[in-house]
């Protein structure tokens, strides 16, 4: 996985011309193509994600977190994302909640949904 750590403004033109959402949100997570050739003995890359940085600075201050804290669980989110999990439907997203705490909890990150 490859993390881009950015603005924003550069996040918001990601989302605009990727979703079709001229706003900037927290992560963003670009699958890799299914064809992406894989070097013999190295995992496969699984895709990008790319994390506006103000965004998770003032959230993380609205929800009383670190930005680490909060970082670490974006990452995790988008990492899903890259593995195929949504939250398009409440199945799906208690499904990925509850995928993001388990993960968490093993790096002792507080339940973000707390």
């Amino acid at each position: 996985v490859a993390i881009l750590l950015t603005s924003d403004d550069e996040v918001r033109v990601l989302n605009r011309d990727w979703r079709k959402q001229d706003k900037p949100t927290n992560v963003l997570s670009f699958p890799a193509p299914a064809n992406t050739p894989t070097p013999d003995g190295q995992a496969p890359h699984l895709g990008d994600l790319a994390l506006a940085f103000e965004t998770i600075q003032r959230e993380a201050i609205e929800q009383g977190k670190t930005p680490l804290a909060h970082s670490q669980h974006l990452v995790a989110h988008g990492i899903l994302h890259l593995l195929g999990y949504d939250h398009e439907t409440e199945t799906q997203a208690q499904a990925m909640e509850t995928r993001e705490r388990m993960i968490l909890a093993r790096f002792d990150i507080q339940d973000p949904y707390a």
